[in-house]
């Protein structure tokens, strides 16, 4: 009965983290002592403007897989974590030196997935620009007269326009083979640093005394 009525200090932690992220800085908090007590979803980061006019007209002549292109860089959301754990753990130093490698090998691994898409969007981006410039050229032509040039003008522009979405793919692929080994690395520091950390929870503790207590019967 002493036991159960003891004070327990407790400090909180909120991180805010991608959302397909969530599974690994949840499992990996356990082993620094942190119990996750609530997670709420959040996006925090919305597509510019200018960029959504730009790559918009390339839905027109390639429909779904421009759109999907549109849409996966539309809106990022994250997930806000909140953990708390006993303030008084044992080896509290060592645990946090060992969580702030885990927390920087989980921010690397986040910065080298949206890697992949960040190259490969830019370069689609400047070819749709480039598509568009010359429609551009086309169009003027056109409303000049300039027929033979307008036509000139509108075969690299509808190129433009519908060759981004192969160069997006191109460029994704290149980037994901060369930077999934360096993803791979990560997580096994992650691994080793939470195995070294491995903070026993209250049920760990209590089934260890029940088991003491039974072995002692």
């Amino acid at each position: 009965m002493e036991n159960e009525n003891k004070f327990v200090g407790y400090e909180y932690r909120g991180v805010t983290v991608e959302h397909g992220m969530e599974s690994v800085w949840t499992d990996g908090y356990k082993n620094f002592g942190w119990k996750l007590e609530k997670s709420n979803p959040t996006i925090v980061k919305h597509i510019w403007g200018p960029i959504r006019v730009m790559i918009a007209p390339l839905a027109i002549f390639s429909g779904s897989p421009f759109l999907k292109m549109v849409h996966d860089h539309e809106s990022e959301t994250k997930v806000d974590l909140l953990f708390k754990r006993d303030k008084d753990i044992e080896r509290k130093a060592e645990i946090n030196r060992l969580q702030h490698q885990f927390e920087n090998s989980a921010k690397e691994i986040t910065r080298l997935e949206e890697s992949k898409n960040t190259v490969a969007t830019i370069a689609a981006y400047v070819g749709g620009a480039i598509g568009t410039a010359f429609m551009a050229g086309s169009v003027f032509s056109y409303l000049a007269g300039m027929m033979q040039l307008s036509v000139i003008l509108a075969v690299p522009g509808f190129a433009g326009w519908i060759l981004p979405y192969l160069l997006y793919k191109a460029v994704k692929r290149k980037k994901t083979k060369k930077v999934d080994p360096l993803i791979e690395k990560q997580y096994d520091t992650i691994y080793e640093t939470c195995k070294k950390a491995n903070v026993p929870t209250k049920a760990d503790y209590a089934y260890l005394e029940k088991r003491i207590q039974e072995l002692e019967k």
